[in-house]
């Protein structure tokens, strides 16, 4: 009798421990991706960024022909960053920060074509490049948004997979901290562009 006892407690305990372990690495599972998803929506919010730039380019082509280096520029630095593919599920702090310079260098090669319009009057007052650039300040704050929302995402699974018990279920099964978008190096100086 008292064998009964002991057997049946031994199968509830062991019951409830798989019963929370099943439940906290479906959590974990859940909480993963989201940050994906979330990193998912950075990667689509620079890719509208990366198509508005061939508009913008060829009406500030007409305007400024000779301004040929800040346009090539530009290319290039649109070309390199939609070269740079991460995939979410393995985000690597490598592949995060190479991400994160391209992107990066692309900022700084959009800054210098809209700062073009400051010599050219005829091209500050054309709809296209005014609607062009009007986008575009709309997609940089999606960006941020988007960038703001992931690190929140990652926050909080990083917290999950850290936190004990949940640490050593994590351990097992492979949930690794991920990482999170990062200000660039001297992104707490004001820009300044020069032609």
């Amino acid at each position: 009798m008292k064998l009964n006892k002991t057997l049946i407690g031994i199968i509830a305990a062991v019951v409830i421990i798989c019963m929370w372990a099943a439940s906290a690495y479906n959590s974990m599972v859940s909480e993963q991706e989201k940050a994906t998803t979330a990193f998912a929506n950075v990667q689509s919010t620079y890719q509208r960024r990366a198509d508005l730039i061939p508009n913008l380019v060829e009406v500030v082509k007409g305007y400024a022909s000779h301004e040929k280096e800040t346009l090539e520029g530009v290319v290039a630095a649109r070309a390199k960053a939609t070269q740079v593919t991460v995939d979410p599920a393995n985000l690597t702090p490598e592949k995060m920060k190479e991400f994160q310079q391209t992107q990066g260098e692309l900022g700084s090669a959009l800054g210098k074509l809209i700062a073009i319009q400051e010599n050219y009057p005829d091209l500050k007052a054309n709809q296209n490049f005014l609607d062009l650039q009007k986008q575009l300040e709309g997609t940089e704050n999606r960006i941020n948004e988007a960038r703001n929302s992931f690190n929140g995402a990652v926050q909080k699974y990083n917290i999950m997979v850290r936190k004990f018990p949940k640490n050593i279920l994590a351990g097992l099964f492979g949930f690794d901290q991920m990482s999170k978008f990062e200000a660039e190096a001297g992104a707490e100086k004001a820009p300044q562009v020069k032609f």
